[in-house]
């Protein structure tokens, strides 16, 4: 054997030895790579978890402000149906007495001609009043055997008559209307005990 040859199996022997050592680095570097690799990965997981935690989150506030929304044009709908519906509802309540006074008016006998045409010309006028308040959707509450509804009647007084059921109406002291739905003013009724 030369000294060169002697030189390359020395290097050989060494490279063996070394070559342990450099497994070992090897490994360590590959397993440190990996743990860095976990480590990012679960912090990107984390990362994504609380990303779409916070888009949830957003979603539901989305949803529960077009909910809000909804529900405020809704109301806002219905209100205006409302104001148009019974809009007539004050000067309504404010002709009721006039309506009144021309029904005691109209049970006056006539004593002369005079006072018939004044009382045929007041009863146009009567007729033509109620049909505006037909037309604006006022109707005349019923009564009189019908079953008493505190909805919709005022009981005054009480008596015991035959030919009537209990709960019953017997008689019509003022008359009621209602505007479509709605009361305007309850009739004034006797009821059967």
């Amino acid at each position: 054997m030369n000294k060169n040859e002697a030189k390359d199996m020395e290097t050989m022997t060494e490279q063996d030895e070394n070559q342990p050592e450099k497994l070992t680095e090897e490994t360590e570097n590959d397993e440190f790579v990996d743990e860095v690799v976990e480590a990012n990965e679960e912090e990107e997981n984390s990362r994504e978890n609380e990303l779409e935690a916070q888009l949830a989150e957003a979603n539901q506030r989305i949803l529960r402000v077009q909910a809000d929304y909804d529900n405020f044009r809704r109301r806002s709908r219905e209100e205006k149906e409302a104001a148009a519906k019974y809009r007539s509802q004050s000067i309504i309540e404010s002709l009721l007495p006039v309506l009144d006074n021309f029904e005691r008016a109209l049970v006056v006998e006539p004593e002369s001609e005079e006072t018939k045409s004044l009382l045929t010309g007041m009863d146009m006028v009567y007729r033509q009043l109620q049909d505006a308040l037909k037309n604006e959707g006022v109707e005349l509450i019923p009564t009189v055997g019908e079953t008493f509804d505190p909805h919709r009647h005022q009981a005054v007084m009480q008596v015991e008559e035959e030919g009537y059921e209990s709960n019953q109406i017997v008689e019509e002291l003022q008359k009621g209307y209602q505007l479509k739905d709605r009361v305007i003013r309850p009739s004034m009724v006797k009821v059967n005990a």
